[in-house]
């Protein structure tokens, strides 16, 4: 079994330890963070995901993932800044992201947000299970470019329709640029709801927004 291969299957079987061993493993061989976290990391969550919507994994073993994620992170972060900053942008946009109404993952958006953030976007981190009612008020309060919604289940993941409505309703669809991303999500989902993106990762979603960023301050 290789390093990254052991990673995802520590963090499938919630060894806190394993993960944790094998993560700095990789990152003595060579892997980069990012690397580590689009890859094993990510796969490894939904995979759990998928546990989870079938009956095998409860709540308690979603919450002690993301735990063991969230710790991972925390030595991960800086290194994935420092591999991410030579990509910045001259002048950022700012984002409001969220998991949206119904969904507790936030593992997916964290990853997008630390990259952003490196990237040099101001980003609003709404947290999870977010009503449309929030991602509206944020638009309002922060001036967003931007709004970014996550999900991981595919019974939450239609409520992103929802938000596109309210969004039109209150009159700001048209001041926003909606990206939508998360296991659950397609490229043709966001089509059917009105989504101006698809990101397939967090890579992506930061080079849609800096391509963003470029059009704007052109």
């Amino acid at each position: 079994m290789d390093v990254l291969e052991k990673i995802r299957r520590c963090l499938v079987d919630l060894d806190r330890v394993c993960v944790e061993e094998a993560v700095r493993e990789a990152l003595r061989s060579g892997v980069s963070a990012t690397e580590i976290v689009l890859g094993p990391l990510s796969e490894g969550m939904n995979e759990i995901g998928k546990l989870f919507e079938s009956g095998e994994y409860f709540i308690a073993e979603l919450i002690e993932a993301a735990d063991i994620f969230k710790n991972v992170m925390k030595f991960l972060e800086p290194l994935i800044r420092a591999e991410s900053s030579k990509n910045a942008v001259r002048k950022g946009l700012r984002i409001v992201i969220g998991t949206v109404k119904g969904d507790i993952h936030d593992i997916g958006k964290s990853i997008v947000v630390a990259m952003l953030q490196a990237a040099g976007h101001q980003v609003i981190d709404l947290g999870v299970d977010v009503p449309a009612e929030r991602f509206v008020e944020a638009v309002k309060e922060y001036g967003a470019h931007v709004v970014g919604m996550s999900a991981l289940l595919t019974s939450t993941a239609r409520y992103m329709k929802t938000v596109v409505e309210e969004l039109e309703k209150a009159g700001l669809r048209k001041r926003v640029f909606i990206i939508i991303g998360g296991a659950a999500t397609t490229p043709e989902l966001a089509k059917e709801i009105g989504a101006d993106a698809w990101a397939r990762d967090a890579v992506e979603a930061v080079k849609i927004v800096n391509r963003l960023a470029q059009e704007l301050s052109s």
